[in-house]
């Protein structure tokens, strides 16, 4: 029988004075950052700031959102303080095409945030871990998913508003296997990692995601020299996988994932040899025997 749920109480609450201590500064892409006990969706929230103006580097981070939504119109749901949800306004220079590229940096910010973070922490560099706690090294399911193994741990979210992008990320980290909404998902916490301090962990994600735009933001959003799409094909565990994509209109493409393009779209070989671009769809990995 697994264990009780953790009560509200029991996770501590994130402090924004820490945040913007540790994260705001004059020549830093992050300007504000708020914290708020709940909210409906923290991308719905910043839709409407930055059609009020809002500047970017704006960070709104909920404790408990009641009305989270994911890719597909899917909801994105998880009991209060037992994850990560927030959400960047963004207002890049770079051309609208490139800007595909923004949810997939959010992944290899979280991915390299969270494999660097416990493999520090497992090496001593914040004392000693908790027993048995250890390395988490995550991998990415085109296009925004976060995953261990084959379980999604976190899911990213990207929304065009006029000249502004907003990139919401749900991050699973104190969920005990009671708390999952699917099977199929997991959490910082079962899966014993070294660190699991939602405000070390925020902090860590931010700045490897201002480290990574600002690299993209002066390569003028080119992935290649910047070295995102590098980056992003060695953490892509789709990459080489039979996988089915399940695409608008009831289309469903099967074949096997080769690359990732310039414009960040997956590149599916079929089984005719021929290759297909997909910038829009559901993937699924399919097992070898399935």
């Amino acid at each position: 029988m697994s264990e009780s749920p953790y009560s509200d109480l029991e996770r501590p609450p994130l402090s924004e004075r820490a945040l913007v201590r540790a994260l705001v500064r004059p020549d830093g892409l992050w300007r504000e950052i708020r914290v708020v006990a709940e909210t409906g969706s923290t991308n719905a929230d910043l839709v409407a700031a930055a059609g009020g103006g809002a500047p970017e580097g704006t960070v709104l981070v909920a404790e408990a959102q009641t009305a989270g939504r994911g890719r597909l119109g899917r909801s994105w749901q998880a009991p209060p303080r037992a994850g990560l949800t927030f959400s960047l306004l963004l207002r890049p220079a770079a051309p609208g095409a490139r800007r595909t590229w923004l949810p997939l940096l959010t992944g290899v910010a979280v991915a390299a945030a969270v494999a660097g973070l416990t493999e520090r922490a497992d090496a001593g560099g914040f004392g000693e871990p908790p027993g048995g706690a250890g390395v988490v090294r995550p991998a990415l399911k085109w296009p925004n998913d976060v995953l261990v193994g084959e379980r999604k741990l976190g899911g990213i979210l990207a929304e065009n508003t006029g000249d502004a992008v907003i990139v919401g990320v749900g991050l699973n980290v104190g969920l005990r296997p009671d708390d999952l909404p699917v099977p199929a998902a997991t959490s910082l916490a079962i899966e014993r990692a070294a660190v699991t301090d939602r405000g070390v962990l925020l902090r860590a994600i931010l700045r490897e995601f201002e480290r990574w735009y600002d690299r993209w933001r002066a390569a003028g959003g080119d992935p290649d020299r910047s070295g995102l799409r590098a980056a992003y094909r060695e953490m892509c565990a789709t990459l080489g996988r039979d996988v089915r994509v399940e695409m608008p209109g009831e289309r469903v493409l099967t074949g096997t994932a080769t690359d990732i393009d310039s414009f960040g779209r997956l590149l599916v070989r079929t089984a005719d040899g021929a290759e297909e671009a997909v910038s829009v769809g559901d993937v699924v990995h399919v097992r070898v025997g399935a």
